[in-house]
């Protein structure tokens, strides 16, 4: 049996890594693990996870039907996680900041987002993000994208 690898990039099978997540059998342990067990539900169209992970005060009556046209249009098909601040098991808050991969209606784009988190009774929340503009590495960097080419062959 061939395990599948997680959507979330971390180079773990799903079954190890963001599923536990999923089922509900364990919360995320820091504000990353639930950013990218975020980034694996778009992936696998898991809406009441989405939403059950979205801070209470942020939740909208049309969630749901908007997760459900989402997922419709989109597919996700890469993360990078570019930062991190606060975040960890100890903390109340944290930000992660991000890059996924998409392509919507037949054309390929990019969300970056730096991402705000917050800790209560012991799980962790989306609260919201900010939309940044595209980092712009060097040209002989490595790219944000995570292909492993440099920034001046993939996304220069």
């Amino acid at each position: 049996m061939t395990l599948q690898s997680c959507p979330c990039g971390s180079q773990q099978a799903y079954e190890n890594c963001c599923e536990p997540c999923h089922r509900g059998d364990v919360p995320a342990a820091t504000a990353e693990a639930l950013m990218r067990s975020r980034y694996s539900a778009f992936v696998k169209h898991l809406a009441d996870y989405l939403i059950q992970t979205h801070h209470p005060s942020q939740r909208q009556p049309d969630d749901a039907t908007a997760l459900a046209q989402s997922f419709m249009d989109t597919t996700w098909l890469g993360l990078t996680v570019l930062e991190r601040s606060g975040g960890s098991e100890q903390d109340i808050q944290g930000t992660v900041t991000f890059v996924a991969r998409y392509r919507a209606n037949g054309k390929e784009g990019t969300l970056h987002e730096r991402s705000r988190f917050v800790k209560e009774d012991g799980r962790w929340f989306y609260l919201d993000g900010e939309m940044l503009p595209l980092p712009s590495p060097g040209r002989n960097d490595p790219c944000w994208c995570g292909s492993g080419q440099k920034f001046k062959k993939c996304h220069g």
